[in-house]
């Protein structure tokens, strides 16, 4: 995918990977979170358009501009991608045991469905533009008892996405989650 003009063109960034497993309140996921760092950066005054029209580029769209949610939360009817456009933030990934993590401006997070993540600290200035692939709608579930088994059967049922959010078609998100399926399906 050629870079937008106003996009510094980088080599690929390889993103860091991290798995969660079920912990009985979280589904969590068998595809790991990606967290690509530094991989958008611009002069650009206005970089949440530039973030949008990149992730629209590679049919990530139905995109919403904010922060992230201050209680821990996930989606089982769509997978997100969040690119920082303003400030940092550190966002605890994987429920009350997962892992916290610090993001900053220019980098971008895969979430796989059904991975729980909440914002517990962040810069006044920080924001991120969200997306779905192929302008998915989303839903909003918190870890109450009741959501599953509906919430596993909807995750279960979404296919991976046909792009990388950054890099198309030949990203590296397409390669660790085809992998990631199959080693789970083996398991």
């Amino acid at each position: 995918m050629r870079a937008h003009p106003a996009v510094k063109q980088h080599e690929l960034v390889e993103p860091e990977q991290f798995s969660f497993k079920d912990d009985g309140v979280f589904p969590n996921s068998t595809l790991p979170l990606l967290i690509y760092r530094e991989a958008l950066t611009t002069d650009e005054q206005d970089r949440a358009s530039l973030l949008e029209r990149r992730l629209a580029e590679n049919d990530w769209t139905n995109s919403w501009r904010n922060g992230v949610y201050s209680f821990a939360h996930y989606h089982s009817t769509s997978h997100e991608v969040l690119g920082v456009y303003s400030g940092a933030a550190t966002l605890r990934l994987g429920g009350d045991h997962g892992k916290n993590v610090e993001v900053h401006s220019g980098d971008v997070i895969v979430i796989p469905a059904g991975l729980a993540h909440q914002n517990i600290g962040a810069s006044a200035d920080f924001a991120v533009v969200g997306a779905y692939p192929e302008g998915r709608q989303w839903d909003l579930l918190r870890g109450r008892p009741s959501e599953r088994p509906r919430a596993d059967h909807n995750i279960a049922a979404l296919p991976i996405p046909g792009n990388d959010p950054i890099y198309g078609a030949n990203g590296p998100l397409l390669h660790i989650w085809r992998a990631a399926a199959v080693g789970s399906a083996g398991q």
